[in-house]
């Protein structure tokens, strides 16, 4: 359990953005570009794994002051730095070999994120906004692998989408590593120095703002329009617009913004703004047949 916990398995849920192009082309019923997809999505499971390994490694004695992260295996002592330092070169070649033979597009991708996210782990982000940034281009990577590996297009609008909804999430981790500053007087980051609580309202007041402006503009945008032959994609943008509003009513009327992934494992709200998003799209997508439709 302890191993397994290295890898953080939760936070695996972020490379089913693979999965977001294909679904947005209309095709999610092809089997074959579903196994390509899974294919890759292990890759960058062992991929990501191995950069949180190396990042756990790094940050051992900042993760012993943090209230949460020094239960994590390397802080805690449950595993030791030299058993991890194996599994994170294991996974490292395990992901490259998988993505060596999906094609070269999707092992580039995967190889563009992994350095990426090592200069992340090495420095990067101890910089303040380009930390967020970085975040925020590593979810627009994986849906660029996930269409590369399905050979389906990946429109500008839903690249924006995707960078917008990512650096949201972060701008909100950013506030709850600002309000634990607050709170105890300890900087569980260096980056945290260059972000106020206001700073950060204001990013994310903006940045909500614009995503969902941006998704109504993917919505209507011919491209869409003609290969989905409906013009009524824009009433999705309801549970787009649900889900932002209870995301941003947890960080600020409940104070929890902690892990994305963490809040949308245990929010009933969220899972079922999204399900509903699902469903609409679905039926506005695939289900054709659908005479009012």
């Amino acid at each position: 359990m302890k191993y397994l916990q290295l890898l953080r398995p939760k936070d695996w849920a972020k490379n089913l953005f693979l999965y977001i192009p294909l679904f947005f082309s209309g095709e999610i019923f092809d089997t074959a570009k579903i196994l390509n997809v899974f294919v890759g999505f292990v890759a960058f499971c062992c991929i990501a794994s191995s950069i949180y390994i190396i990042n756990d490694y790094k940050d051992i004695e900042d993760d012993k002051k943090h209230p949460t992260k020094c239960k994590r295996p390397l802080a805690c002592g449950a595993v030791s730095p030299a058993h991890a330092l194996i599994i994170f070169v294991l996974l490292i070649i395990a992901g490259f070999t998988i993505a060596y033979y999906t094609n070269t597009r999707f092992l580039i991708l995967l190889g563009l994120y992994f350095v990426i996210n090592l200069g992340y782990t090495f420095g990067l982000k101890n910089i303040p906004i380009l930390d967020i940034f970085i975040i925020a281009i590593g979810f627009s990577l994986r849906i660029r692998a996930g269409g590369a590996i399905a050979f389906v297009d990946v429109t500008i609008w839903m690249n924006i989408m995707v960078f917008l909804l990512a650096l949201f999430m972060a701008i909100g981790k950013r506030r709850d590593d600002v309000l634990l500053k607050l709170s105890s007087g300890i900087d569980m980051r260096k980056a945290v120095k260059g972000y106020t609580l206001d700073f950060l309202n204001t990013m994310l007041a903006l940045v909500s703002a614009v995503m969902i402006v941006a998704y109504f503009m993917f919505t209507v945008s011919e491209r869409v329009i003609e290969r989905h032959h409906t013009q009524r994609l824009y009433l999705t943008a309801l549970f787009v617009m649900a889900g932002i509003m209870r995301y941003l009513q947890i960080i600020y009327v409940h104070a929890d913004s902690g892990s994305p992934t963490k809040i949308l494992y245990k929010d009933r709200f969220i899972q079922v703004s999204i399900l509903l998003w699902m469903v609409s799209f679905y039926l506005l997508i695939y289900a054709k047949k659908i005479p009012f439709l």
